[in-house]
């Protein structure tokens, strides 16, 4: 397959960029047979973090900041958003004497296109299977009982690395339907001055929602920037522990031929790498700019959700 460079696209470069089915179903086997661990594991990437790579990613904090990476979780309908969160009022205090309360309720789609969330293990099947083989009925209508979100309840925390591909290209985002290549990774890893390796935190920006902020929602589920299926090999080699973006790792329209969620299904379900999707990087960049440095402690706590396929996060990046 052609790689492409670090030019806007035209028509012919995207199809050359195009993947058959036969292509990608060649790396899958070839990425899931390549894992490190046997059928009985349920772990994923997160035993490429370890206890000794918490320790390490510590020495990271040395101006005390902290920044959050999600997006404000939003309530309107939107282009992006047709099923939006509801933050609903249970109580409201008045103003008689005693003791009140105000209560809250939230709902909300833990996979949607605007959200930040994480996914699980179980959250990606291919071909009937989950993760490392495990059965597709073990997620019922009661929840999932494998490979769930659970699994990182005790949170992530290991050393971040941020690569900011707008920043390399030299433009203000990707316009959906571009694509991350594994030249942008290098380029963005040398212009900052980082690798990223065994147990880290990658996160990927594409500029998903400056465009967001600066032109308005689209329907995201349909355009969108992320990265190419090329680029999984190198994350495997390199062992990554987490995967995430400010959109939602994979590009829209698919590159793949009959496959829409080729990273979905290179990262979750052949490589047991839970993402990250759709969190927020502008104050982060904003920081590591003035610092002149693109690594830092990141910790990641979901909602303890025994049989979630996934849960809303907030990741907190601590300088």
């Amino acid at each position: 397959m052609t790689r492409m460079g670090r030019t806007d696209p035209g028509a012919s470069e995207l199809s050359r960029a195009r993947m058959s089915e036969e292509e990608f179903r060649a790396l899958y086997r070839r990425l899931r047979d390549q894992r490190p661990w046997g059928p009985g594991d349920r772990r994923g990437a997160l035993n490429h973090l370890t206890s000794a790579g918490t320790q390490a990613a510590a020495s990271e904090v040395r101006l005390g900041r902290t920044v959050s990476l999600a997006a404000p979780v939003e309530g309107d309908v939107t282009p992006d958003n047709p099923d939006p969160a509801r933050h609903l009022m249970k109580g409201i205090p008045g103003t008689g004497r005693g003791v009140a309360f105000g209560m809250d309720r939230i709902e909300m789609n833990i996979h949607g296109n605007a959200d930040s969330h994480l996914d699980a293990l179980c959250h990606v099947s291919f071909d009937g299977e989950l993760y490392n083989g495990v059965p597709v009925d073990t997620i019922t209508a009661n929840g999932a009982t494998e490979l769930t979100v659970g699994l990182a309840a005790n949170g992530v925390v290991g050393r971040g690395v941020l690569l900011d591909i707008p920043r390399t290209r030299g433009v203000p985002w990707l316009e959906p339907g571009e694509h991350v290549t594994v030249d942008d990774l290098l380029a963005a890893e040398q212009a900052q001055g980082v690798r990223a390796g065994r147990g880290d935190i990658l996160l990927v920006a594409v500029g998903h929602r400056r465009r967001r902020r600066e032109r308005g929602p689209w329907n995201a589920a349909a355009y969108r920037a992320g990265l190419h299926p090329e680029v999984m090999p190198l994350l495997a080699d390199r062992q990554i522990a987490v995967l995430g973006s400010d959109g939602n790792n994979d590009v829209a329209p698919s590159v793949t031929e009959k496959v829409d969620f080729p990273i979905h299904v290179l990262a979750v379900n052949a490589l047991g790498v839970m993402l990250l999707d759709y969190l927020q990087f502008g104050d982060l960049i904003r920081i590591c700019e003035e610092a002149d440095r693109w690594t830092f402690l990141c910790v990641i706590a979901p909602l303890r959700l025994p049989h979630g396929t996934g849960s809303p996060i907030n990741p907190i990046a601590v300088l």
